[in-house]
């Protein structure tokens, strides 16, 4: 039952791309959790479209145009959020409803688009070709050196901005980058295997590892290892029975989200 599925390339394929993404969704996803940035997985996803219908529209690459919509959306939502006082998840629901509707509106203008818009909110892992897994550990490398390189900075002016600013560090360029890389990974991985999967690596896995770990970096391992065996285990069901491989993980990850909640005791 393990070894058969294994001498398919596809297969193959789409379990170094779950194990990527999950590694990848843990750096940022521990980051969202402690955040209360939930929210913003989702929103990400749905903000790029303009992205992508643009660069259809003058024939670009969608991913990069996916990427541009992303950055813009990561910093409207920090300057509506630090110039008008408002939570962030206010800002994001405002930014991600007027990205989305922009794109809803230049989809509407573009009578030949055909790019099939259900693939890219559902994907499908088994999809997965080598340069896209070859990119997906190149953007693994740069965001865990970048969260590596700033996570004491991160981490006090997440909990302690006013000590942060006191002590002359740049809080709202802090914030800028971890929405900037929080964009940067959601858009790459519904790349890979779709916004459902995506959202799910990035918050259920972490959320879960929240239960049980008591420290970031113990969160964000576990978060992996906790993607992993429900991408993995998702993977081989879906195989064998047939069903849609990224829906089946998501309901991996929450069953396994579920087992944490019922046996972690949270002081």
């Amino acid at each position: 039952m393990l070894t058969d599925p294994l001498q398919f390339d596809f297969f193959v394929r789409a379990l170094a791309a779950v194990v990527l993404v999950s590694l990848l969704c843990a750096l940022v996803g521990a980051w969202v959790v402690l955040r209360g940035l939930s929210y913003i997985g989702d929103a990400m996803s749905h903000a790029v479209l303009p992205g992508i219908v643009g660069a259809f529209l003058t024939k670009g690459n969608l991913l990069v145009g996916a990427l541009l919509a992303a950055v813009l959306t990561a910093l409207g939502i920090g300057a509506i959020g630090q110039r008008s006082g408002l939570k962030q998840d206010s800002a994001i629901g405002i930014v991600f409803v007027g990205m989305f509707a922009l794109g809803v509106v230049m989809l509407s203008r573009a009578s030949t688009f055909t790019t099939d818009l259900a693939s890219f909110l559902i994907g499908n892992p088994l999809g997965v070709t080598p340069a896209d897994l070859w990119g997906a550990l190149g953007v693994t490398v740069v965001v865990g050196a970048l969260l590596t390189a700033v996570q004491k900075e991160l981490l006090l002016s997440a909990f302690d901005p006013t000590e942060a600013r006191a002590i002359g560090l740049p809080v709202g360029r802090l914030n800028n980058l971890l929405l900037i890389l929080i964009g940067l990974v959601v858009v790459l991985t519904v790349q890979l295997v779709g916004t459902t999967l995506s959202v799910s690596l990035l918050i259920t896995s972490s959320a879960a590892a929240r239960l049980m770990a008591r420290s970031l970096k113990k969160m964000i391992v576990l978060a992996a290892a906790l993607g992993i065996l429900g991408g993995v285990t998702g993977l081989y069901i879906s195989y064998y029975a047939n069903t849609a491989p990224g829906a089946t993980i998501v309901l991996v990850n929450t069953a396994i989200f579920l087992l944490a909640l019922l046996t972690c005791r949270r002081e």
